[in-house]
């Protein structure tokens, strides 16, 4: 028994540094990313992509930080699905490889990284955002806070939050066997984590979507909803700040 302890910690511990690492490099990625649209802004003799190219450039750009904003926190049910992988495999059981679990998840944050880069465009077209990606309407900035305030406190976003928390009950609600299985529950939790999220990743277009700081800052406050006690008073406090903010905004501009 000590042995497979033993076992089941390494394969743990190389489940989190697998994610580590992905959400690591996807971080770096956006770091260097960032530097390179500073020095682009400094240039403004380059030619700029087409509309699809730059549609294209931003899907990219998001779906990077998309993984690197949501992995850290998704990494509880990640984990729990590889030890049913682990333990299912002593008993002669073989489930889908962890990965399957995982990229059905990912998918789902790319499907909102498409729609995030295609909302960029209509905003940067309406000329309502700045050079750095960020809100240029006081107007704007208001409404997104203000939506985001509110879906903080709305019966869906608890709802999705709830599932986010509680692997087994995840699992044991929607179990699918098979590799198209695996892939399907990733994907719906990914669909429960992106209930629970959507509004707080628009804010980035308040603070500046190449804005590291907030980006890092909505995915610190997106860990610790998920992951620590005391949910409900956590995002209903963020609730009530964000709808403050967006009742000041108008009156700072």
């Amino acid at each position: 028994m000590g042995g497979l302890s033993r076992q089941a910690r390494l394969e743990r511990s190389a489940v989190l540094a697998s994610l580590a690492l992905v959400a690591a490099l996807a971080w770096l990625w956006l770091w260097r990313a960032g530097m390179s649209a500073m020095d682009a802004m400094d240039m403004p003799d380059m030619a700029a992509p087409s509309r699809a190219a730059g549609i294209a450039l931003a899907a990219g750009m998001w779906v990077v930080m998309m993984t690197g904003m949501m992995l850290p926190s998704a990494a509880p049910t990640i984990v729990f699905y590889g030890a049913l992988v682990r333990k299912n495999a002593e008993r002669g059981n073989i489930l889908p490889a962890l990965w399957i679990f995982t990229s059905g998840y990912l998918a789902v944050w790319a499907g909102f990284s498409l729609a995030a880069a295609l909302l960029q465009a209509a905003l940067e077209q309406a000329m309502l955002l700045t050079p750095a990606l960020a809100s240029a309407s006081p107007g704007l900035s208001a409404a997104v806070l203000i939506a985001a305030g509110l879906y903080q406190w709305s019966p869906v976003k608890q709802r999705c939050l709830q599932k986010c928390r509680n692997p087994i009950e995840f699992f044991a609600m929607h179990w699918h066997a098979g590799q198209s299985g695996a892939l399907r529950m990733g994907a719906r939790h990914g669909l429960y984590c992106l209930g629970c999220c959507w509004m707080l990743m628009l804010l980035l277009f308040v603070a500046g979507v190449m804005n590291l700081l907030w980006v890092a800052l909505i995915a610190a406050f997106v860990f610790v909803e998920k992951i620590l006690p005391a949910h409900r008073y956590t995002s209903r406090f963020a609730g009530l700040a964000l709808l403050a903010a967006g009742a000041i905004v108008p009156f700072t501009a």
